[in-house]
């Protein structure tokens, strides 16, 4: 069960803001407000605003917020393991891949990722999230394994693992059903699916990104399978590629629609393209990443068309940096992510936000917003409030250069 935070209905976007807007933009917004969900067309006339139009449509993404899930930030106290990055599907996205020969090509034995998981759960962690790449030799039972290990290890440990891909690896490789094999890793300890593999949910751009990917079709069918299974999952959109507004618009519509109907999705996680060591901006077929003005609108947009069904919006920090995260918190976010203690995705495409936030940051970065920090769970029962601030919440010092950011952002689990 979702937990959320409703507050008084009362709205406190700034009316000026919304009568600066332009008449088009103010009667989406107030049927927004109103409670009404817009439509595809809607989305589209609000990625092209400027100006106030701007300003109004992120004031009323972060009233939305207030009014479906208060003014409670969340974060999970988790551990990233990327068991491999060894993987012969070749996305021209990814920095992280590596040959089998590569000189930093590695894998991880089950005993590492058990003690990886131990050392999680002693540092306080609830989660450990698990991907890999897929590597051409990979055992068929491989990811029932590293199940059964984890749980043996730490047996309260939410395991949260195992992209759509994967899931379609494990399937291809033990011969077994979908239904069969999620119900498989289920009974072994598998707790929750990210919604990952989903770059951008349209076939002729997933072929541009990666012809060797999952289809569309696919990665729904395994979602949808994993919801009646009673395993819930994230979603995610990777965006500032080769997508235009119209992708992503349809993007976030088709994971509405699911939502709709299966009740399964956690939270959304727009997750921005990080650029620098990928062979698809090297080659100049991608934009250098999305700009400060695309990460506040796609967010704000997500609220305005996802709230109702999904409410809970995480910003990616390791994409985006603190800075420019805690911006989106205040553009319809509600969620920090998670501490991660170690990050290989992103880092191997360029990331310089780093691999690791303290709780204790979290909290006070959340504080410094007027917002109220909370632990939750993976699926999002609160843990523990944070309403008083602790000696121990301070803000860690970071790489800064013009503009708030990091010159190279990052690029993790898309």
């Amino acid at each position: 069960m979702l937990e959320t935070h409703p507050t008084p209905a009362a709205s406190i976007v700034p009316e000026s803001a919304v009568r600066a807007a332009t008449p088009e933009a103010a009667r989406i917004l107030t049927r927004a407000l109103e409670g009404r969900e817009l439509q595809f067309s809607d989305a589209m006339e609000l990625c092209e605003v400027q100006e106030a139009d701007l300003a109004a449509l992120l004031s009323t993404a972060d009233e939305l917020r207030r009014r479906q899930v208060g003014d409670v930030v969340t974060y999970v106290v988790n551990r990233n393991i990327n068991f491999t990055n060894v993987c012969t599907v070749g996305c021209s996205f990814c920095g992280f891949s590596r040959s089998p020969r590569a000189e930093d090509a590695y894998f991880l034995s089950l005993e590492e990722i058990a003690a990886k998981a131990s050392d999680a759960w002693e540092r306080g962690a609830t989660e450990v999230c698990i991907q890999g790449g897929l590597p051409r030799d990979l055992d068929a039972w491989f990811y029932r394994d590293i199940l059964r290990t984890i749980k043996r290890a730490v047996p309260e440990m939410h395991i949260h693992a195992f992209s759509p891909m994967e899931i379609a690896n494990g399937m291809d490789r033990t011969g077994l059903p979908l239904r069969e094999y999620l119900a498989l890793l289920k009974s072994e300890g598998l707790g929750s699916i990210p919604g990952t593999a989903a770059e951008i949910l349209d076939d002729e751009v997933r072929a541009r990104l990666s012809p060797n990917k999952l289809p569309v079709a696919r990665w729904v069918e395994i979602i949808r399978t994993a919801h009646a299974l009673g395993i819930p999952t994230t979603s995610t959109m990777m965006y500032g590629h080769v997508e235009t507004a119209e992708h992503r618009i349809r993007h976030m519509l088709l994971l509405r629609e699911i939502q709709h109907d299966t009740g399964g999705f956690t939270e959304f996680v727009p997750l921005g393209f990080v650029h620098p060591n990928t062979r698809l901006y090297r080659e100049g077929e991608a934009q250098a990443g999305p700009t400060r003005r695309e990460h506040l609108m796609v967010h704000a947009i997500a609220r305005l068309l996802l709230g109702s069904a999904i409410p809970n919006l995480q910003v990616s920090w390791v994409k985006m940096g603190l800075e420019l995260s805690q911006k989106c918190l205040e553009a319809g976010a509600n969620d920090f992510s998670g501490t991660l203690m170690e990050e290989n995705i992103s880092k191997s495409a360029g990331a310089t936000f780093g691999e690791y936030v303290a709780p204790a940051e979290f909290r006070a970065r959340i504080r410094s917003i007027g917002r109220i920090p909370a632990e939750r769970t993976t699926t999002y029962r609160i843990r523990q409030r944070f309403p008083a601030a602790d000696s121990a919440d301070r803000i860690a010092p970071r790489l800064h250069v013009a503009g708030g950011s990091a010159p190279h952002p990052p690029a993790s689990g898309y």
